[in-house]
């Protein structure tokens, strides 16, 4: 009797060991179940949740460094036709997005519209200087009415230039060429960034994703249109994607993300490149793909994207975006700072430039769970053209045409202690609890339902072998 308790004891507790670990693999798509759908409310964007919050008005502060080159040689450029030699100075940094989206609608197809207010703070003890700093640049006016002008108008132009004792170069302080200045060449406000403060990004019309959590914060409309109308094609004049700040949660490594940037004018890939920790926190790190500004011959995607043939080598130059069509038909060109990615005859005239990823390249941080961007660095330089001219004296010794760098960029934000710890509390300790419980039930279970399931096949052997006392 009693070898038949000690048996049904041991088949008992492999039973129950089976029922722990059946226990345990339940909890795995239970508790997925349970994360997505606490996720999956919580990231929609309405009003009470953790995402509206968030979206209405970024907590941590964005900062955008600015690094402006100097030209160091601008009379043998002039005079001689020399290559440009440039000093890249700076940081000056200033603190931007720091203002809550205005105008904020929604509407009935579970879209909510909203203004994007732009502003700038100068933040000296991040810079290595004052607004006040002069550095000797490109001339903007110049370089702008070259190409703005016919042909037919350079004599005026040449005049003019003349007349305001101007020429291919000019010192100006670090707040006029970035945001702005009375010109006097062409008698309005000059600078890179002009105008800037007071001014709105928008309207942007983006999904809540209240019906479909997919599509959360995915851009609908931007300026009330569902495409652009810069590039006068299909592919190259779509808006996909979000604006960045965060994407549809449960983020799929083998996917890329899309996003939309109005400063460039164009919608962007970024690819998944590998996992980083972030103050205790994993994500998925993101970076935009070589091929993203290459040739046409290289990237065919990208022909659409190719406006001046003489500038881009009949399109065979790779690393450069023309987006004067969205600018007013200023000849600004957008690259990765220091031409990095880009074709060698772009550093080939120009002196100075050291391309490097580190420092570089654009990332993105996303928290793959909640689809959260955690961390960025948007990296952009801007690039003005000029070339050679019989009629116009500065550029009389110019042999070919130039694509100047002015300035690069950083804009960057990254997670801060408090939200980080409010995130594990919130969402990263119940996830790591969940898994525990699961791994601690399947581990006991598992081992439970061995041993007595052994045990109790030594006890039947024993007893079917009369060796049971």
């Amino acid at each position: 009797m009693a070898c038949c308790n000690t048996r049904n004891g041991l088949i008992a507790g492999a039973v129950l060991g089976a029922l722990l670990a059946v226990l345990g693999g339940i909890l795995i798509p239970v508790g997925d179940s349970i994360i997505t759908s606490t996720v999956s409310k919580e990231a929609v964007l309405e009003n009470g949740t953790t995402a509206y919050e968030n979206w209405i008005s970024t907590a941590v502060p964005v900062y955008r460094q600015f690094w402006i080159f100097e030209v160091k040689n601008p009379v043998q450029v002039v005079e001689n036709g020399s290559i440009p030699q440039v000093t890249e100075k700076g940081p000056y940094t200033y603190r931007i997005r720091y203002l809550p989206k205005e105008n904020v609608t929604e509407h009935s197809n579970n879209t909510i519209a909203f203004l994007l207010p732009a502003g700038a703070i100068f933040e000296p003890l991040l810079s290595v200087g004052l607004e006040e700093d002069s550095v000797t640049i490109l001339n903007l006016a110049v370089a702008g009415a070259y190409s703005m002008f016919p042909e037919r108008l350079h004599p005026i132009l040449n005049f003019l230039i003349k007349q305001n004792n101007a020429s291919l170069f000019q010192t100006r302080s670090v707040k006029e060429i970035l945001w702005g200045y009375r010109d006097p060449i062409v008698n309005q406000e000059v600078g890179l960034f002009f105008p800037y403060n007071g001014t709105y990004d928008g309207y942007y019309n983006v999904f809540t994703g209240k019906d479909d959590i997919s599509k959360v914060a995915l851009i609908d409309r931007w300026q009330g249109e569902q495409n652009l109308s810069f590039w006068n094609d299909s592919y190259c004049d779509m808006i996909n994607g979000t604006d960045a700040s965060s994407f549809p949660p449960s983020l799929d490594k083998d996917k890329s993300l899309f996003f939309f940037s109005s400063d460039i004018c164009r919608s962007v890939s970024a690819e998944f490149t590998g996992t980083v920790n972030l103050k205790g926190i994993k994500m998925y790190h993101y970076m935009l793909p070589e091929l993203l500004l290459a040739a046409p011959s290289v990237n065919p995607d990208n022909k659409c994207y190719c406006k001046n043939m003489d500038v881009t080598r009949n399109c065979t130059l790779g690393g450069v975006l023309d987006i004067s069509s969205c600018r007013g038909g200023m000849p600004i060109y957008i690259s990765l700072p220091h031409f990095f990615h880009g074709s060698e005859e772009l550093r080939d005239l120009v002196s100075g430039l050291s391309p490097s990823e580190e420092h570089h390249s654009t990332y993105l941080d996303v928290e793959p769970i909640t689809g959260f961007t955690m961390s960025f660095a948007k990296r952009l330089q801007i690039n003005m053209m000029y070339g050679p001219s019989k009629t116009i004296t500065v550029l009389n010794q110019i042999k070919e045409y130039t694509l100047l760098p002015v300035v690069w960029l950083n804009e960057t934000a990254i997670l801060d202690d408090e939200t980080a710890d409010m995130f594990k509390a919130e969402v990263t300790s119940r996830i790591r609890m969940l898994e525990a419980v699961r791994i601690t039930l399947m581990s006991i279970g598992s081992v439970l339902f061995v041993a007595c399931a052994v045990a109790a096949f030594v006890v039947h052997r024993k007893q079917e072998n009369g060796k049971v006392v």
